[in-house]
């Protein structure tokens, strides 16, 4: 009997979902992160968690940054806090920071967006670049070699007003799965180095 969540990929790429909702959520964001990461260890990750903590729906990103920031994993490099948030005025700055900072960084963009009525809640896992902003019409430089996105409201009117009018209860319960989901990565990844570690 297979017990395995919902959480398909589409065929044309691969593209992940989940609700935040259900059991063992930050397992299996954990094991499909891990399957998209670079084979080559050597290579440092990123992690890049865009969003403001003006704004509750946007600050989905900070609010991971900050739980990953206390939890320190080991595997991963975090930028984005609610301290020092990466938002889209010093985006740019900060990709340049990242980027000085480690040779050739494998970037897992983090975002909060917005979706279907029926969508919200979900935590998407997608290969390819994250275009921060294209809800609310800004004009960004695409981040990341993968993304994982939480859709925290619903689109298509005043997406501005909306995000700003998202219940913090669910984003902070969607950045609480998101950082789990990225600790079993991080363990997993410890696994793979050492498997005397294996639970």
């Amino acid at each position: 009997m297979n017990l395995k969540p919902k959480f398909f990929e589409k065929k044309e790429v691969s593209s992940y979902r989940i609700s935040y909702e259900e059991q063992n959520a930050p397992l299996y964001i954990g094991e499909k992160l891990v399957e998209l990461l670079p084979h080559h260890i050597l290579q440092p990750v990123v992690i890049a968690c865009i969003g403001t903590d003006r704004s509750t729906g946007d600050a989905l990103g900070p609010l991971i940054g900050t739980i990953l920031h206390e939890k320190k994993p080991s595997h991963f490099h975090v930028y984005g806090t609610l301290e020092h948030p990466i938002h889209a005025v010093n985006l740019e700055e900060q990709l340049e920071l990242i980027n000085n900072t480690h040779q050739n960084p494998y970037i897992v963009a983090i975002d909060a967006c917005l979706g279907r009525l029926k969508s919200v809640g979900d935590v998407t896992l997608n290969v390819g670049a994250l275009k921060p902003g294209a809800g609310v019409n800004k004009q960004l430089p695409p981040v990341g070699e993968v993304h994982l996105t939480g859709i925290v409201n619903v689109s298509g009117f005043m997406e501005f007003f909306v995000l700003q009018n998202t219940r913090l209860n669910l984003v902070m319960k969607m950045a609480q799965t998101m950082a789990s989901g990225i600790m079993e990565a991080d363990q997993l990844l410890k696994i793979k180095k050492n498997p005397l570690l294996r639970r």
